[in-house]
């Protein structure tokens, strides 16, 4: 039996016991910290103050469990997690990103129960991301009868898509009969007994099943009844393969990987894991046109998975950001070498029935791989996977240049130096800043240079997929040169879509693309290199920046024009119009070499009449026209799916025409302007089920954005707690926790988790006029 463990708790921080709040898990105490130049984070954390909390909860726990196996399982504690039930030790975990369970036998008793958690999170700086703090995915109760199946010990192994072949195993506890049934929507389609004790093993062919894929992924239940155990886990029927001949293949057919990375936050939310803000993340990266998700820089949550299995997206699940050599004071380099196996072994049991991940990675620019002790290592730890999965290969996103730096004693960390000069980049942060000040050019010319193979080769020979950071521009020769070589882009650059798209399709060794980032993070700030103010630019080193602001979508939702850019390079859409913002359109702009372009999909630009401003199409053509209120502003040559055009503001209707080389129109589309009113526009997003996501926009009478209208939102709701409020705005000083925002080009967002039974109403007013929206229970938005 498997309880829910998620409400009913009080927090505090441990320096001051006497201010206890209730909530309800997941939770993120960073979210409701200060953000100051004192913070020893920094800029990496978004500026955020460090702290260690205490979570409590009261229960109660019936005399018969006192005779059953109860196990806690943790899903995510940052970092450092104390587990104490009445007063007695019960359990401990370093890693912040895995989850872990502690047994509670012997520890509870007949009646009222106290458990306590520590989430110790002031040794700063431990991160070069936004980590969040506390609890902050969920809690479960696990009651176990005598009679049952040992924890995690279900796996489902396709043995042969073709004839829709399955392994199944499992563990007893005991001697005894299990019975095994595959399920779909209810319905049993085969079922299987066996006899024994412990490790349990059978195959099954289920002749109807259908495979799951990305394009159709079908997902069936295996229901596993021992004694009074039963266990139900989905699962799909795909076998992986991957070689340099083939390239990467789901059933046997070949898979161009077109992926993302995406760390660990939710926007708004901070780092609670709700199911629904997980989802909903796979759900907007599905949409901007991937195929594959990169988990940077630690295991993703179990709710993720789930949602990518039912969306058809792939998983790349990473282990860590460091292994033995620190990138900040307090990470958990060190600790690798002494806890890798009991960490893997986490990774791959979640991990294990889930149709979704299709590869794992060691960890990402870890510059040990360039030196005898880290590829030692990541021999150990590839081994060590393959021993406790052979279904899946192994990666690591090495930084080829970065190897090469590292080596030559750049950018080195040591404790030392954090002490004296606690602002100076050290690791991957200070690779990132030359490439913020060098621009990417400068990052792929490293990487292809003759020293930066040397420093990574070794490495890659120990691993199943060589995995390059910004390395495009070895793709093309190491495919001669290391001919058995898998070779997949771990991080690049969105403006090296094209490039990829083109050589993932002559070369089947380059199996696919993880663009840095898919979607808005916190912390590690800024990236995105054109926000201004005044025709200057704003980055000063204030606390006011939150977010790395660099992503295709943004941390509410919305795609940037980067997003279609891609979408078109992969055949995801014909044709898209990007336009660089009209009041923005004579600055001088630094765009970051994580960007692209700063163009949003929108021809509205009240009060800029008049004003120059750039066009941009993209499509798969030749060329591209493009039409103002009906007159021709030029046709251009597409390079790589893409054409720049000058346009002066004027409202009315933007269209782009593509063509083909004899001039045949293959796609057009075209942007509208807003009208002169404006109105506070409310729209809750579908598909939600524990949370409301509401967008609060600003309009005309038709629902065209208008994205340089601003004025502050307060906002009050009723049936319902409002969960955080905000835009998507990287310099942002407000906190998310609040009844009031601004906007951002335009949009804001409020997430409310409704109240049982109760009618969800919000309240919105603004210079702009008032709105409001009403969610009745049973309703799904």
């Amino acid at each position: 039996m498997k309880i829910n463990f998620c409400s009913g708790w009080t927090y505090c921080r441990a320096d001051r016991p006497e201010m206890k709040y209730h909530i309800s898990l997941p939770h993120d105490a960073m979210l409701t910290e200060e953000r100051t130049l004192d913070s020893r984070g920094g800029k990496n954390i978004g500026w955020y103050e460090g702290g260690d909390y205490i979570y409590e909860k009261e229960f109660q726990v019936p005399h018969l469990y006192e005779e059953q196996t109860v196990i806690l399982e943790f899903e995510g504690v940052y970092h450092n997690a104390e587990v104490t039930l009445n007063g007695k030790q019960a359990g401990s975990f370093g890693y912040g990103y895995s989850g872990f369970s502690v047994s509670a036998d012997g520890l509870l008793k007949g009646g009222k129960n106290l458990i306590s958690v520590t989430a110790r999170n002031s040794d700063q700086p431990n991160s070069r991301w936004y980590t969040g703090t506390g609890i902050y995915r969920p809690v479960y109760i696990h009651v176990l009868p005598k009679k049952h199946f040992v924890p995690e010990s279900i796996r489902i192994t396709t043995v042969d898509w073709k004839k829709r072949k399955i392994r199944i195993e499992a563990e007893l506890n005991c001697l005894g009969e299990a019975e095994f049934q595959i399920m779909d929507q209810g319905e049993c389609l085969k079922t299987e007994c066996l006899t024994g004790e412990g490790l349990l093993s059978t195959e099954m062919e289920v002749e109807s099943a259908q495979l799951w894929s990305c394009d159709s992924p079908k997902l069936y239940k295996l229901r596993a009844v021992f004694g009074d155990d039963i266990q139900e886990v989905s699962f799909g029927i795909r076998t992986v393969t991957v070689n340099s001949r083939e390239g990467f293949c789901i059933n046997g057919e070949r898979v161009i990987l077109r992926g993302a990375c995406v760390h660990h936050d939710n926007g708004i939310l901070g780092a609670c894991a709700y199911e629904d803000a997980e989802a909903r993340k796979v759900r907007i990266m599905k949409k901007a046109g991937y195929n594959a998700l990169r988990s940077a820089h630690n295991p993703c949550s179990k709710a993720f998975l789930k949602a990518c299995d039912k969306e058809g997206m792939l998983v790349m699940d990473e282990y860590v950001d460091v292994w033995y050599i620190h990138k900040t004071m307090y990470d958990y380099a060190g600790n690798v070498e002494h806890n890798y196996r009991n960490d893997l072994g986490g990774l791959v049991r979640k991990d294990f029935n889930h149709p979704s991940v299709v590869m794992y990675s060691l960890g990402n620019e870890v510059a040990e791989t360039s030196e005898k002790k880290g590829i030692r290592l990541c021999k150990e730890m590839t081994d060590y996977l393959h021993e406790l999965d052979r279904t899946r290969p192994v990666t690591c996103g090495v930084n080829l240049f970065f190897n090469f730096l590292y080596s030559a004693g750049f950018g080195v960390y040591s404790d030392e130096k954090a002490e004296k000069e606690p602002e100076k980049e050290v690791g991957s942060a200070f690779y990132n800043k030359l490439a913020t000040i060098l621009g990417d050019s400068f990052m792929k010319f490293g990487a292809a240079l003759p020293v930066s193979d040397m420093k990574t080769r070794d490495a890659y020979e120990k691993m199943d997929i060589a995995g390059y950071n910004y390395g495009i521009w070895r793709y093309k020769k190491d495919t001669k040169k290391y001919p058995n070589r898998v070779i997949l882009g771990t991080e690049t650059f969105c403006a090296d879509a094209a490039l990829f798209w083109e050589l993932a399709n002559q070369y089947p060794a380059v199996i696919g693309d993880f663009v840095w980032p898919g979607i808005t993070y916190h912390g590690e700030v800024p990236y995105r290199g054109w926000e201004r103010k005044d025709g200057k630019q704003v980055f000063t080193g204030s606390p006011a920046w939150a977010a790395a602001g660099s992503g295709r979508v943004d941390m509410n939702g919305r795609e940037w024009s980067e997003a279609d850019y891609t979408k078109v390079v992969f055949g995801q859409k014909p044709i898209a119009i990007g336009v660089v913002p009209a009041n923005l359109a004579d600055e001088t702009f630094d765009v970051s070499a994580w960007d692209l372009t700063c163009a949003l999909g929108s021809w509205s630009w009240n009060g800029c009449e008049g004003k120059k401003t750039k066009v941009e199409v993209y499509a798969g053509a030749y060329a591209a026209e493009l039409f103002l209120n009906g007159k021709s502003l030029g046709r251009r040559k597409l390079k790589r799916c893409r054409a720049v055009f000058t346009a002066v503001y004027e409202p009315g209707e933007l269209k782009a025409v593509a063509y083909t080389k004899s001039g045949q129109i293959l796609a057009e589309t075209g942007l509208y302007s807003a009208g002169d009113d404006t109105k506070l526009s409310i729209e809750t997003e579908k598909g939600t089920k524990e949370l409301y996501f509401i967008h609060l926009r600003y309009t005309d009478s038709k629902g065209i954005l208008k994205p340089l209208v601003q004025g502050e939102i307060q906002v009050s709701v009723e049936g319902g707690e409002l969960l955080a409020l905000g835009s998507a705005r990287p310099l942002n000083p407000r906190c998310y926790l609040t009844d009031c925002t601004d906007t951002y080009y335009g949009e804001a967002m409020a997430v409310i988790r409704p109240q049982k039974e109760k009618t969800v109403q919000l309240h919105a007013k603004s210079p702009h006029g008032v709105g409001e929206i009403m969610i009745t229970p049973g309703c799904t938005p």
